[in-house]
């Protein structure tokens, strides 16, 4: 049975990826930031179908936090086959707002984050000789950004970063592959889909909605199994055409 690691697995689309792969099967380990009581209830939820699953909170900015979390995940499951780096934060602000330590806290959370859990898993993975790498990045990397510049920033860095890895990796069985969701009904985008701006990019979308976050995690579930084993340094998107429809 594989295990599987799965950042901000608690809420939005980090939940429907963590319920999507406890019901395949997987031993699961998801983290959590602040909401502990939200963690309670998707391990409730699962262990509820006697499923396997346990949580932790991290800050996933400080490199010994993740280093604890991984000994912890050793010691209880002896292995780390799949990463899904999920966590991630967000901050509307106008570029010329945009400070020094909104930016380096951006890309400490969004891109360093997920650079130091992949370095930690990797000698894992590669004693295997398989493991899965998924980064959910954004379309806001693809087109850039409005009133998250620095968000959009993090997101573009972090494809590059999963390329680059598939580059170095992809020769010990190890896939690495991003998935680049549009927009996606959760908590985080609730305020801009709502918003007047939010109404005109639903309006510009081919399929004319949102997404759900369960049809997202439907995509991470079929990168890890084996019948995406050929697949490696992909951005798959996610978006309902929304990159289509501005012509990119």
């Amino acid at each position: 049975m594989k295990t599987v690691l799965i950042t901000g697995g608690s809420r939005g689309i980090g939940k429907a990826i963590t319920l999507e792969l406890a019901n395949k099967g997987y031993n699961i380990v998801f983290t959590y930031n602040k909401n502990i009581q939200m963690a309670k209830e998707v391990i409730k939820t699962i262990k509820s179908k006697s499923l396997n699953a346990i949580c932790f909170k991290l800050d996933q900015s400080k490199r010994k936090n993740i280093t604890s979390l991984i000994s912890k995940i050793i010691k209880r499951f002896h292995t780390i086959d799949i990463l899904i780096n999920n966590a991630a934060i967000s901050q509307e602000k106008p570029f010329e707002q945009i400070n020094d330590k909104d930016w380096e806290y951006m890309m400490k959370v969004n891109l360093q984050g997920p650079f130091m859990l992949i370095q930690e898993v990797l000698p894992i993975m590669k004693k295997n000789k398989w493991g899965r790498i998924i980064n959910i990045t954004s379309i806001g990397g693809q087109w850039g950004g409005f009133n998250q510049v620095h968000y959009a920033a993090s997101k573009a860095a972090l494809i590059n970063l999963t390329l680059s890895i598939a580059k170095l990796y992809s020769q010990y069985n190890i896939t690495s592959n991003a998935i680049s969701p549009g927009l996606v009904l959760t908590d985080m985008s609730k305020r801009e889909i709502a918003s007047a701006q939010g109404k005109e990019k639903i309006k510009n979308i081919p399929l004319k909605r949102v997404a759900t976050a369960e049809e997202v995690a439907k995509v991470v579930a079929f990168l890890v199994s084996e019948d995406a084993s050929y697949i490696t340094g992909q951005t798959i998107n996610v978006n309902g055409g929304m990159l289509l429809s501005h012509g990119v």
